[in-house]
């Protein structure tokens, strides 16, 4: 089992409202405070899109907005060479075993059959693990997919929840044009990506103000979570194989290589687009198989 050095007692640079490039506050005078060293920058995880952080505070309640989700592959059992000596188990039984260190460019050619024919279970003997932080809005959408998968997500009944939310970047489409079923999404003005901005941090302020009156009147989290909006950024551990990743990626991405076209919520296609790239690092003969075959799960 593979895992990411990190060393003892750091915190992730990257995770919500944290930055090393943008993670600091000003004092009265102008000057910044608390900015990150060179050591903490060498540990920032990937973004989504090249897209840097943007955060911003609220004078007043300390609000930070984000636009974007951090992904990290925190350790994995994956590798082509585990869906070759799974498969061939079928057919040689015991000698099978001789396969656990074998070379799998040997054997593209059994790796592309199983993804042809859609022999699926060899492919389930891998395992992926992922720190996802992103708002809950997308976590809504991800938990949709559940064979296959494992989760545990930070709880608002045992912990306060930090006050950091999302804002749609620049990019983001943000016009629907076309009826239920077959539309699309266009680009928006600045004037709407302005309004969207400000409407969602009056509307943050205003909810985790609340948040923070209920908890200081001694609210249990468990109730004064229920003033918070799905624009808050929440973190999660997610668990796979590759098997349940494909068929997450097959519905969660927007590739010309599918046979059947999706078309996912912008944000979570962000998300996607990252834990497939580390997962084609670990299993890239899989990958292409899967490309070359139309983006279906086996």
């Amino acid at each position: 089992m593979d895992r990411p050095h990190r060393p003892e007692g750091t915190r992730t640079p990257c995770s919500p409202g944290y930055s090393a490039a943008t993670a600091y506050t000003t004092d009265p005078n102008g000057q910044h405070a608390d900015a990150p060293t060179a050591d903490a920058a060498a540990h920032t995880p990937a973004r989504d899109a090249d897209h840097p952080r943007t955060e911003q505070r609220d004078p007043v309640t300390d609000i930070r907005t984000d636009t974007c989700s951090t992904i990290q592959l925190v350790k994995h059992n994956a590798h082509d060479a585990d869906v070759i000596w799974a498969a061939r188990v079928s057919t040689i039984g015991n000698r099978s075993l001789d396969d656990v260190d074998a070379d799998p460019q040997a054997s593209a050619g059994l790796i592309n059959y199983l993804m042809r024919d859609r022999h699926g279970s060899p492919f389930e003997h891998t395992s992926l693990t992922f720190f996802i932080e992103t708002p809950i809005l997308v976590v809504r959408e991800f938990v949709r997919h559940r064979v296959g998968w494992s989760y545990n997500e930070t709880s608002g009944r045992y912990r306060n929840l930090d006050p950091v939310f999302y804002t749609p970047p620049p990019e983001r489409p943000l016009v629907q044009v076309g009826r239920p079923g077959r539309y699309q999404f266009e680009e928006g003005t600045p004037e709407q990506h302005d309004l969207v901005t400000r409407t969602l941090t009056d509307t943050y302020t205003h909810a985790y103000n609340a948040y923070r009156t209920l908890l200081d009147a001694g609210v249990a989290r468990e109730v004064a979570r229920a003033a918070l909006p799905v624009g808050l950024y929440t973190s999660m551990y997610a668990t796979c194989n590759a098997r349940s990743l494909m068929h997450y990626l097959s519905l969660r991405t927007h590739d010309d290589r599918a046979a059947v076209p999706s078309s996912p919520q912008w944000e979570i296609a962000r998300v996607a687009d990252q834990m497939e790239a580390a997962w084609a690092e670990l299993m890239p003969l899989t990958h292409d198989a899967f490309n070359r075959h139309g983006r279906i799960a086996p």
